[in-house]
């Protein structure tokens, strides 16, 4: 949901007009449980949090008008994700059937499949085998689909190729490269080295999580054992942690978000930017003063590409829907070829099917296409838990710990993996 509503700050600032909705009640065909009743057939919600782009009503007007027995209202919850997915967990607790499908930040699937609050669902009726294969991981809790991909995304690397035409220089394809660019080369032109989300809150569990990644390390097994100890996590981190030490990633980094480093990159304060495709809209705008002076490459790693993480929205059923069978055939309406191609078109957000990579007309128009598709092939997504919440909390905390030099790399590492090992023995 993150990434969704971050697409749609670009836009804005591109002016696209948002556009509202209301929401509606629960409608009827429900008991007073609100558990589904008749043949699954019938209104439905789909709660989202806020559609800043005003891209999805117009799709799902698409929907009512051919389904007029099944239509669906759009229910938009706060613009944070933080604040989206409190409102979710909350009603969902209670046992409240008011939202039939959710479309919610692929990180939360575990979480939400563990709980019991989403129902497992028939992988037949999806075009699976039509998505980029990394981005149905997202989509599995335990061996079972709980959700289906709608919108991808990956990490890219944003870099100013103005200043490294006149150096002669390349864009980097490893951490070293970058480092010696952002130190030699940003300087010179009196810009920062490189930055990404470093505030504590989700975007640096994902910065942080990338860079582990990169040098082939993980934070959670598959099996949800703690794994961070690794000679791989104190390489990744002691990244992120030299480069504030050593001044190519600016101390200022450590309070941004999306926005704050989407705005510094376009503002030509930032050599290298690491951020989602929405940000190559507002760089390429009147106000920007980048426009047509950067490119965008997947980012670097220790000894070459480096491994995103895999940001985007999963639909879900609600384990309480009214009419599971109408949503399941709502998911497979917004997954299908020509919607997912208004995704892109007209939300600018990364659709999951792999044949619009690929399109020369939308790379005409979208030219960061290749990029994110090998991005996307490279990524994995953030670690599966149950008590996913807790996990990308003790990664923020520590993590900006080390970056903020309180904390050495390897003693961040040990303390992150003792935290983690307690949020597994609270499960």
């Amino acid at each position: 949901m993150r990434w969704i509503r971050a697409a749609g700050r670009g836009l804005l600032i591109a002016a696209v007009v948002l556009t509202g909705y209301v929401s509606a009640g629960t409608g009827a065909g429900t008991d007073s449980a609100g558990a589904a009743q008749g043949d699954g057939r019938g209104p439905m919600t789909l709660a989202t949090a806020g559609d800043l782009t005003g891209y999805l009503g117009p799709l799902l007007e698409g929907w009512n008008r051919s389904h007029p027995d099944e239509k669906v209202t759009l229910v938009e919850l706060p613009d944070s994700a933080d604040e989206t997915r409190a409102q979710l967990t909350t009603g969902l607790r209670s046992g409240d059937g008011r939202y039939d499908i959710l479309n919610m930040d692929v990180a939360w699937t575990s979480e939400f499949a563990a709980a019991g609050w989403i129902a497992p669902l028939e992988a037949g009726r999806f075009p699976l085998g039509s998505f980029l294969p990394p981005v149905l991981d997202t989509a599995t809790y335990d061996g079972e689909l709980y959700a289906v991909p709608y919108v991808t995304n990956a990490g890219m690397l944003y870099y100013r190729k103005d200043v490294l035409d006149r150096a002669g220089e390349t864009p980097p394809r490893t951490w070293a490269e970058l480092e010696r660019q952002a130190r030699t080369l940003a300087p010179r032109h009196g810009l920062g080295g490189y930055a990404g989300q470093f505030l504590p809150y989700e975007g640096l569990t994902v910065n942080a999580t990338e860079a582990v990644y990169s040098a082939g390390g993980t934070i959670l097994g598959d099996d949800g054992r703690v794994t961070v100890d690794s000679p791989a996590a104190r390489t990744g981190l002691g990244f992120l942690a030299r480069g504030v030490r050593d001044g190519w990633i600016p101390r200022e980094a450590l309070t941004y978000k999306e926005e704050e480093s989407r705005q510094a990159f376009q503002d030509g304060r930032l050599l290298f930017l690491r951020n989602w495709p929405y940000a190559y809209a507002g760089a390429s705008g009147k106000d920007s003063r980048v426009a047509g002076k950067f490119g965008a490459v997947p980012l670097p790693g220790p000894d070459g590409p480096g491994t995103s993480v895999l940001g985007g929205s999963n639909l879900a059923v609600s384990a309480r829907a009214r009419h599971p069978e109408s949503a399941s055939d709502l998911i497979a309406y917004l997954t299908s070829a020509p919607v997912q191609r208004k995704v892109l078109t007209e939300g600018a957000l990364p659709p999951v099917r792999a044949d619009l990579y690929q399109d020369p007309g939308l790379i005409r128009r979208f030219p960061y296409l290749p990029a994110l598709r090998a991005s996307v092939l490279s990524a994995a997504p953030r670690p599966k838990s149950a008590r996913y919440e807790q996990v990308s909390l003790a990664v923020q905390a520590v993590v900006h710990d080390a970056m903020a030099q309180h904390q050495n790399p390897g003693e961040a590492v040990r303390r992150l993996s003792r935290e983690l090992a307690a949020v597994a023995r609270r499960g």
